[in-house]
């Protein structure tokens, strides 16, 4: 991990983010200003965070890609999402009573990081109304990531975990699924093995469910599946 020159354009992807990008330019000046923050230079598959540690300071992922892993009761290795930049990402555990890390964050590429300290964080979120709801909307969305997690896994089928997988990432209007993993990413993520996973899909495309289409996406034939509830 290197520690790099904060510049004008970090400044603009940081900007950038849900959770400051509606600032006005005053609160974005004082934010520059009163964030005790620091910037690193961080080399492909080295771990940010581990599951269990304590979370102290603020987690921007500027530039690069993240996999975020738990340990499940069996002591397997479960992938529970990817963190593309620019994203901030473990707020809703920062000011938590119990505020250690649920899950192990590590980079799959060459990543930029800014982290702020906890105290100067919260001494401009209480100060600064704007700040503040930014911040609840961007915890708010952490934990719906966690809850369709949950979701997934609580299916006990593979079918069931593909199509609830499949309705969550499916866009209004839309019957295309423009699918954010790779068959060995989505195994992991819904905790069942890559050779079951293939065989389920290639299942499922012969009875007509599902069409695999350019690009690694699906298409969905709304009108032959069952919604799962």
């Amino acid at each position: 991990m290197e520690t790099i020159e904060f510049n004008d354009y970090y400044k603009d992807i940081l900007f950038s983010i849900p959770l400051f990008r509606d600032l006005n330019t005053i609160l974005k000046k004082r934010l520059i200003q009163e964030l005790d923050f620091n910037l690193f230079k961080i080399q492909n598959n080295e771990i940010i965070a581990e599951q269990g540690e304590a979370c102290s300071r603020l987690y921007i992922l500027l530039k690069g890609e993240l996999e975020v892993n738990i340990i499940d009761a069996n002591g397997n290795e479960v992938l529970i999402e990817n963190i593309v930049a620019p994203r901030a990402f473990a707020t809703p555990h920062l000011f938590k009573e119990d505020n250690r890390f649920p899950a192990t964050f590590k980079t799959i590429e060459e990543s930029i990081l800014l982290t702020a300290t906890k105290d100067s964080t919260f001494r401009l979120i209480s100060e600064c109304p704007d700040i503040l709801r930014s911040f609840l909307c961007v915890s708010g969305k952490c934990n719906i990531c966690t809850t369709v997690r949950l979701d997934v896994l609580s299916r006990k089928t593979i079918r069931e975990r593909i199509l609830v997988y499949l309705f969550k990432k499916q866009a209004k209007d839309s019957n295309i699924i423009k699918m954010p993993h790779t068959l060995t990413q989505l195994a992991e993520y819904l905790n069942v093995t890559r050779p079951a996973l293939s065989t389920e899909f290639n299942k499922m495309e012969k009875e007509g469910l599902i069409k695999r289409i350019p690009n690694g996406n699906i298409e969905l034939n709304l009108a032959k599946i069952k919604r799962p509830i």
